[in-house]
């Protein structure tokens, strides 16, 4: 199958990639192709050692190539886990609409217009949208189509598991050569892109131990520590504190605690009593 012979192809890429400049031989390849996939032998054909230049340029040029690899292994791995490691891996089940990214990427290389049959959370019908497939963007469980739409005029972004009809039509677009989508949310957190709004100083006050949390897994790139003080650590970022990121402040309870600016203070306050209101009955 298609599908079988790509794992096979990827799983050659990494193992290249992962020995970097001092290239793998045949016999190397051999034991990390029958350790794999049960072989007793791997096809010798016209080669007998690669290597695939890691090399800064290189990096630059392949980062989706790399990351689109790092994924498909990781998921093979993953399934390989499951069939030989019984009982012994145990991973989340992420319900998205990945079904949707073959089309999508597709889409994207060829720079076609999407038709996309939409249903928004509380609606009870679809609506047809065409859109320019600029990028795809993952975030909190979900893949995301980030695409310019003609009816609305403006960039949207669209959860996959929300659409529920998809196809590439033959008319093309053109990407603005400017675009990038990780400046386009530099600024943002989660999947609202930024609509005139300005990025503020958001600063915080954790605990030592979400402190910990956040200093490996950052809320945002621009995040800093200003000080450390007793069993306190406080944090700066500067971001638009849309509703993404305000339930995720939310999401930590009296764990950290927003200093300002008083508008988010008070935002965060208001949801988080608003909760305890629902708990009390009151």
């Amino acid at each position: 199958m298609v599908s079988e012979l790509i794992d096979k192809y990827l799983f050659l890429i990494q193992c290249f990639v992962d020995a970097g400049q001092r290239g793998l031989t045949y016999s190397e390849i051999e034991r990390r192709w029958c350790s794999r996939y049960g072989a007793r032998t791997y096809p010798r054909r016209s080669f007998n050692s690669y290597y695939i230049d890691a090399g800064e340029s290189a990096v630059d040029k392949r980062q989706s190539v790399d990351w689109l690899v790092n994924t498909f292994t990781v998921n093979s791995l993953l399934t390989l886990g499951k069939e030989r490691l019984s009982g012994r891996v145990s991973v989340e089940d992420i319900p998205s609409g990945h079904r949707w990214l073959t089309i999508v990427m597709q889409a994207m290389l060829e720079d076609r217009v999407l038709e996309l049959h939409y249903r928004k959370y509380l609606s009870p019908g679809t609506d047809l949208r065409h859109v320019h497939p600029y990028a795809i963007k993952e975030f909190a469980k979900r893949w995301y189509v980030v695409g310019y739409n003609e009816e609305a005029g403006a960039v949207r972004v669209y959860a996959m598991d929300r659409i529920v009809e998809l196809r590439a039509g033959s008319e093309q677009f053109s990407l603005p050569k400017d675009f990038d989508v990780d400046r386009l949310f530099a600024d943002s957190y989660g999947i609202y892109p930024p609509e005139g709004e300005k990025p503020v100083l958001v600063r915080l006050k954790a605990t030592r131990r979400e402190a910990a949390y956040m200093k490996d897994l950052p809320l945002h790139p621009s995040q800093i520590v200003e000080k450390e003080d007793g069993d306190s650590v406080y944090f700066a970022l500067r971001l638009i504190p849309n509703p993404n990121f305000i339930m995720e402040l939310c999401r930590h309870g009296a764990a950290l605690e927003v200093l300002s600016p008083q508008s988010l203070r008070e935002e965060v306050a208001n949801r988080l009593e608003q909760a305890l209101k629902l708990y009390r009955g009151n």
